[in-house]
């Protein structure tokens, strides 16, 4: 793969995430672009989803190796289970 096509970084998505809401929200802009935005904000979330997703699952794997299958604790999902 190269350069040009690989995944920006989840910190690049993240920037321009918050581009894009700056500009929905800010700007008066016709209902086309608008959508056209959103469809780009959908994309990126989805990606940085899909690194937090990998990045949970390395550090579960490093987690394991370093204190065995005994040793691995879950991350919270945010949900108060109580």
């Amino acid at each position: 793969m190269s350069r040009a096509q690989e995944s920006p970084s989840i910190e690049s998505a993240m920037e321009r995430l918050e581009k894009l809401i700056e500009e929905m929200e800010g700007e008066a802009i016709p209902l086309e672009k608008l959508i056209t935005r959103y469809e780009e904000g959908v994309s990126l979330v989805r990606l940085c989803q899909e690194k937090l997703d990998a990045a949970e699952q390395k550090i579960q794997l490093i987690t394991r190796k370093a204190t065995g299958p005994d040793g691995l604790k879950n991350f919270p999902n945010g949900t108060d289970e109580s």
